[in-house]
């Protein structure tokens, strides 16, 4: 199969915003806010999924305090995975933030009286960020996004996410699964990036994804495959993988072998399940 061309699903939230990112239309005049766009394959159904999932994020509050569990956790509960993610910054306010982690170890005793009363806040480790950082949060890590933010996240497919703290919003909490799957500890990057070559930095190196991020002067040939599709994701400028074409503002998936090609100016996020980075020769 040729790289497919995802399709979009724009979704909802009481924390997006109206207007959006180069190649996304903004939101009409009285419409809801658009918190997140997914890149989803013609005819994926929850039982049948690719091992993970392409969203661009669009913030205007604080996503709520929250948790994911390992694959270990949430296959005994039914789920087909846990949920690693990882976000790539696109635009940033200058006060713009995420919380990864708790500013010290907290007992889970602790991080429950923290998330009942309000005051895991104040517990959260705040970073500034700003466009081009990365982070990955691996299952387990307490975190939330702040206002204020594009970003594209990277990550296992399953919606499961546990709530700890919503401030005042009248969602769901899932206090008893959250305690349980999270681990209250300062967070520890579990990644440094590190170049791989003309053009080709590795973000992460599992072990639920590889991602890797391309300019010019790495151009090659994907080893994809139907048992380790690749995902590319162009956030600048654009190319070719195969005949297929790709610019800003979409995603594709490929799962056979295919010839990369960079525009002049590129910058392109290709990721894929696994722990092994793929050989450099084959991409």
């Amino acid at each position: 199969m040729p790289a497919l061309r995802l399709n979009t699903k724009r979704v909802e939230k009481p924390w997006g915003r109206r207007d959006l990112w180069p190649g996304f239309a903004d939101v009409p005049a009285g419409g809801d806010p658009v918190g997140e766009i997914w890149f989803e394959a013609p005819g994926e159904t929850a039982g049948d999924q690719h091992p993970l999932l392409i969203k661009y994020l669009f913030t205007s509050e604080k996503l709520s305090v929250q948790v994911h569990p390992d694959d270990s956790y949430a296959r005994a509960h039914g789920y087909p995975r846990g949920k690693d993610e990882a976000w790539v910054i696109l635009a940033a306010d200058p006060t713009a933030a995420i919380a990864l982690g708790t500013r010290e170890v907290l007992t889970r005793e602790e991080l429950r009286a923290a998330a009942l009363d309000g005051s895991i806040e104040q517990d959260l480790d705040w970073k500034a960020v700003h466009a081009g950082d990365f982070f990955y949060s691996p299952a387990g890590t307490i975190h939330a996004i702040g206002p204020g933010l594009t970003l594209v996240e990277i990550q296992q497919n399953v919606d499961l996410t546990y709530r700890l703290y919503d401030y005042g919003r009248p969602r769901e909490l899932h206090l008893d699964a959250g305690v349980a799957v999270a681990n209250p500890v300062p967070y520890v990057a579990p990644h440094i990036p590190r170049e791989a070559g003309p053009g080709r930095t590795i973000l992460a190196e599992g072990p639920a994804f590889v991602i890797e991020r391309r300019t010019r002067g790495a151009d090659g040939r994907i080893a994809a495959g139907a048992e380790r599709p690749v995902w590319l994701v162009p956030l600048k400028g654009g190319g070719t993988i195969g005949e297929a074409r790709f610019e800003a503002g979409g995603v594709w998936l490929l799962d056979e072998a295919a010839a990369l090609a960079l525009d002049d100016g590129a910058d392109l996020l290709l990721a894929y399940p696994g722990a092994d980075v793929m050989d450099a020769a084959a991409g």
